[in-house]
């Protein structure tokens, strides 16, 4: 965030309205000064009077260097910036008849995102009459989660938005021995399933 950006924050000096304002900080006795008095104090010590706390009866007020003071409110904004983790999504797309070429190619690629610290969004794109497979879509994105279930944990189970069936991941730190799937395709429907099962022995 720039200098001007921050000055339109704070009013200073003859800025400030108030016909009184409490100051405080070091060196000055907290109590209520009128703002000429105020002011005057903050000439003296060839320092600004800066309106910290606007909606405060009355205003709360410190005698410092404004420039400073601009200077350290911008390099904490830096470093909380600097803390924030930004976190991407990447999207992959599937067939309800996807071949395990095009679904292994995929698979590692959202392998290589999570490890990067990325969420994966999957999701098989139902087109035309291809809606009447959803529930084979459906395993696809479990058979998904489970083989990335060392990478990631989900963040939401398949859900049909439209033409589209979504699952949703986040990556989750290794750990020493795997754990239990996170999702059975077994606990699919009977129909899904098998359908699931002629599609890996083509």
């Amino acid at each position: 965030m720039k200098n001007d950006t921050l000055k339109g924050q704070y009013r200073i000096n003859e800025q400030i309205r108030a016909k009184e304002v409490r100051i405080v900080g070091d060196e000055v006795e907290p109590k209520v000064y009128p703002i000429f008095q105020a002011l005057k104090m903050a000439e003296e010590k060839e320092m600004d009077l800066v309106e910290i706390s606007p909606n405060a009866q009355p205003p709360v007020c410190r005698i410092i260097d404004y420039s400073k003071f601009l200077y350290q409110l911008k390099k904490r904004q830096k470093e909380q910036k600097a803390k924030q983790v930004k976190v991407n999504v990447k999207e992959i797309r599937f067939g309800p008849q996807t071949d395990d070429h095009d679904y292994n190619f995929k698979l590692k690629h959202a392998k290589g995102f999570l490890e990067d610290g990325d969420k994966v969004k999957a999701y098989v794109f139902f087109k035309g009459r291809s809606i009447l497979f959803k529930e084979q879509g459906e395993v696809l994105l479990l058979r998904f989660a489970n083989d990335l279930e060392e990478y990631a944990k989900v963040d939401q189970m398949p859900i049909l938005e439209g033409k589209r069936m979504t699952i949703q991941l986040s990556p989750k730190k290794k750990e020493g021995a795997p754990k239990k799937p996170v999702v059975n395709i077994k606990t699919a429907t009977p129909d899904a399933v098998k359908a699931d099962g002629n599609a890996e022995k083509e």
